[in-house]
C-alpha cells in the first residue's frame, strides 16, 4: 500500500514538472522564443544591397555584385562523405576539417562562412548537390565593385568579420562583411542596411517543408542608404595621375564649405584588388610593403615640418600682436644668424641682400631673416619665452593645427605644435626665441599633416575662419546638417590682417617663387616651401633630398578650391609642388588645361622620383621622427 502511494506520487509530481515546463515552453516564453537553437530549423539570412556611392557630380565610384558563400551550422552537420565533399568544393581534407573546427569553436548553433565568395559557374553546379549534406548550403552575398580605379585611401573597403567582433555585436555572424576602412568604416551603420531572416523547417531527410511557424519571426531586409560624397572624382584621378613615379599627399578643399574635393595619397592602388578570393593574397603584399606603403594615406597620416608656408602663421601671429605691420622692415644678408657659431646661421635663398624687406615683399621671395625676427619678437614680446611660445601656440591651434580636425574618416593624427612647457621640459638651459628659432620658418618640432595645411589655407582664403573637413555630401537625398560641418569656426586671428598676408600671397604666384606657375586668367594666391628631410643611417643623422611644399587658393577673391601639395623628396617647392598645384588648379576651375600648359602637364605626369627613393634604400633607414 505505501509503495503504491509512493508510485502514484512520483508520477503525478513527474507529470505535473512535464506540464509546467510545457506551460512555461509554449506560455510563458512563447514570445521570446528563439528559433536559431531548434535543429529543425534552418536559418536563411537575406542580405540587403549595400548602399551605393557617388562623387559630387553624380558618378558612380561604388557598387554591388553578387557573391555565394557556403555556408555551415556544425550542430546540424550529420556523417557524411568527407572525401566526396572536398572534391566537390576542390580543398583537402585537411582544409576540410581546418575549417569546420573555426565553424565550431565561433558557434556551433550559429551558421558561419565555410567557403567564401565561389564563382557563378560553380554555384550553380553546387546548389544541386549540396542538399545531400545537412548542415550546409549556399547564401548569396553582396561584394563590392569599383568602376573607377581610384580613391582607395576614400573608399575604403569591407572584410569579413572576425570571431571577436561577431561574439560582441550581435548584428554580425562570423565570415559577414563589414566595412574596414574609409566611408566603408565611418559610415558602416548607414551603408550596410539590415539583413532579414527566414526560419524555414525541415523534415529528418535535411529538406525544407516550409516556413518556421508560418513565418512569425522572419524579417524582411532593408537596403543601405545611398552616400553622395564631395569629391571630385575628375580631379581625384587627375592628382593621382600627377602623383605617378612619386610619394606624398594632396588635399584640396572647397573653401566655402570645408568640402574635401580630392585627398590623395601617393603611391596608391585600384580598390578592387581587395574585392573576391584574390583579396587575402593582393592584402598581404599591400599591407606588407613597408617602403612605398601604397595602404598609408599620407594625407591623412602623414606629418611632417610644412616648411616655408608656416611663414604666413607667423605673419599673421606678428600682426595680430602687433610686433609687426605692414611697412615693418628687417634687412637680410643672405640669411639670419641666431648664434655665435658658424652652423648657427639660417641661410636664405631671396634674392634681396641688404635691403629691408617689408611683409608683402618678404612673403613672395620666401625671406627666412624676416620671419626669424618676427616670430622673435613674438616670443619675447613680454620678455618670458614660456608665456610667449604658449600664446603663439593658442594661434596656431586656432587654425585646427595640432589637433584632430574631426573630419568625417576614421584615419588620422594629430601632428604637433609645441608650447612652452614643452620646452621648458626639454631644454634644460634657459632658453629664448632664438633657441627654437626653426619654428619660424616651419621646421623645429612643428609638424602637420597634408589635410591641416590645406584647411590652414582654407582660412586663409576665407579670411579668418573656416569649416571642418568632411567627405561626405549627403544620405540618400539628404543634405548633411551636422553643425560640426556647417558652422564656422573662427580663429583668433581679425579679419583685417588676413587682407596683407593674401595679397603677398597673390604675389608669390606674380613675381615670387611660384611666378613660373602661374596660369594665365587665373588670380592665384600661394606659398611654395621646402621642408629639410633628415633619417638616421647608421645611427648617424643625415640629410637626404628635401621634401617639396605648396599651399594655394584660388581665385583670389570668392575662391573655389584651396589645397596643399606634398611632394616627398621633391627639392624645391617651385619645381614639382608649384605645378602640380597650378595644374590642379586650372583643371577644377577651368576644366581643362590650356594648350600653353600641356608642356608643363606632359612634364609632370612623366616626372619621377623613383631613383631618389632607390638610393635612399642602398642603406637600412630608420626615419627621424618625432611621437608625441
Amino acid at each position: 500500500m505505501q509503495r503504491s502511494f509512493l508510485l502514484y506520487f512520483l508520477i503525478t509530481l513527474i507529470g505535473l514538472i512535464f506540464i509546467g515546463r510545457l506551460f512555461q515552453l509554449q506560455i510563458i516564453k512563447h514570445e521570446s522564443y528563439d528559433p536559431i537553437h531548434n535543429a529543425a530549423v534552418k536559418i536563411m539570412y537575406d542580405y540587403p544591397e549595400r548602399g551605393y556611392v557617388y562623387d559630387r557630380n553624380e558618378k558612380l565610384l561604388i557598387a554591388n555584385q553578387l557573391s555565394y558563400d557556403v555556408m555551415v551550422q556544425p550542430n546540424q552537420v550529420k556523417e557524411l562523405d568527407t572525401l566526396e565533399f572536398c572534391k566537390l568544393l576542390n580543398i583537402d581534407k585537411e582544409e576540410f576539417l581546418k575549417r569546420f573546427k573555426r565553424a565550431e569553436k565561433y558557434a556551433s548553433y550559429l551558421p558561419s562562412v565555410f567557403l567564401k565568395q565561389l564563382a557563378k559557374e560553380d554555384f550553380a553546379f553546387l546548389q544541386e548537390k549540396l542538399h545531400k549534406y545537412r548542415g550546409f548550403y549556399i547564401q548569396k552575398r553582396i561584394i563590392r565593385d569599383y568602376p573607377i580605379k581610384a580613391a582607395a585611401n576614400v573608399l575604403g573597403y569591407i572584410g569579413e568579420v572576425n570571431e571577436q567582433k561577431a561574439r560582441k555585436n550581435d548584428y554580425y555572424q562570423q565570415g559577414e562583411l563589414e566595412g574596414k576602412d574609409g566611408i566603408e568604416r565611418q559610415y558602416e551603420d548607414v551603408l550596410r542596411g539590415r539583413k532579414g531572416k527566414k526560419y524555414l523547417h525541415r523534415n529528418r531527410f535535411n529538406k525544407v517543408t516550409g516556413s518556421f511557424k508560418d513565418g512569425i519571426y522572419d524579417t524582411l531586409p532593408e537596403n543601405g542608404k545611398d552616400l553622395m560624397l564631395t569629391l571630385d572624382i575628375d580631379l581625384q584621378v587627375y592628382a593621382q595621375k600627377l602623383m605617378k613615379g612619386k610619394r606624398g599627399g594632396i588635399v584640396a578643399i572647397e573653401p566655402s564649405t570645408g568640402e574635401i574635393l580630392a585627398l590623395v595619397t601617393a603611391p596608391s592602388y585600384d580598390p578592387n584588388m581587395l574585392v573576391g578570393r584574390k583579396r587575402s593574397k593582393n592584402s598581404v603584399t599591400l599591407f606588407n610593403d613597408t617602403i612605398s606603403k601604397p595602404s598609408y594615406d599620407r594625407g591623412l597620416l602623414g606629418a611632417y615640418a610644412p616648411g616655408s608656408p608656416f611663414k604666413m602663421m607667423n605673419a599673421l601671429i606678428g600682426l595680430q600682436e602687433k610686433v609687426i605691420n605692414q611697412q615693418t622692415g628687417f634687412s637680410c644678408y643672405g640669411g639670419y644668424r641666431y648664434g655665435n657659431r658658424a652652423n648657427e646661421f639660417m641661410k636664405c635663398h631671396c634674392d634681396i641682400y641688404g635691403t629691408p624687406l617689408k611683409l608683402k615683399t618678404a612673403i613672395a621671395k620666401s625671406c627666412n631673416s624676416y620671419f626669424s625676427n618676427t616670430y622673435k619678437r613674438i616670443v619675447e614680446k613680454d620678455n618670458n619665452p614660456t608665456e610667449g611660445v604658449n600664446n603663439w601656440h593658442n594661434h596656431v591651434a586656432s587654425f585646427g593645427l595640432g589637433n584632430y580636425l574631426g573630419y568625417d574618416l576614421p584615419a588620422g593624427v594629430p601632428g604637433f605644435i609645441p608650447n612652452g612647457k614643452y620646452y621648458d621640459d626639454n631644454l634644460k638651459y634657459r632658453w629664448n626665441g632664438s633657441s627654437i628659432i626653426s619654428n619660424a620658418i616651419g621646421q623645429g618640432e612643428i609638424l602637420i599633416t597634408p589635410i591641416q595645411l590645406a584647411n590652414f589655407t582654407a582660412a586663409i582664403a576665407n579670411r579668418g575662419y573656416f569649416y571642418t573637413p568632411h567627405i561626405v555630401k549627403k544620405i540618400d537625398s539628404s543634405f548633411i546638417d551636422n553643425p560640426k560641418y556647417t558652422q564656422r569656426k573662427k580663429t583668433t586671428i581679425d579679419k583685417e590682417h588676413f587682407e596683407p598676408v593674401v595679397e603677398a600671397m597673390h604675389e608669390v604666384f606674380k613675381t615670387g617663387t611660384g611666378k613660373y606657375s602661374q596660369v594665365k586668367g587665373l588670380e592665384i594666391c600661394g606659398k611654395t616651401g621646402t621642408a629639410e628631410n633628415f633619417v638616421i643611417i647608421e645611427g648617424i643623422k643625415k640629410q637626404l633630398a628635401d621634401h617639396s611644399i605648396l599651399v594655394a587658393f584660388a581665385p583670389k577673391d570668392n575662391p573655389k578650391i584651396a589645397l596643399a601639395v606634398f611632394v616627398e623628396n621633391g627639392g624645391y617647392g617651385s619645381t614639382i609642388a608649384a605645378p602640380i598645384t597650378s595644374l590642379m588648379i586650372e583643371k577644377y576651375i577651368n576644366g581643362e588645361i590650356s594648350p600653353r600648359n600641356k608642356y608643363r602637364e606632359l612634364n609632370m605626369l612623366n616626372k619621377s622620383l623613383q631613383d631618389i627613393y632607390d638610393i635612399q634604400l642602398q642603406k637600412p633607414i630608420e626615419v627621424a621622427s618625432r611621437t608625441k
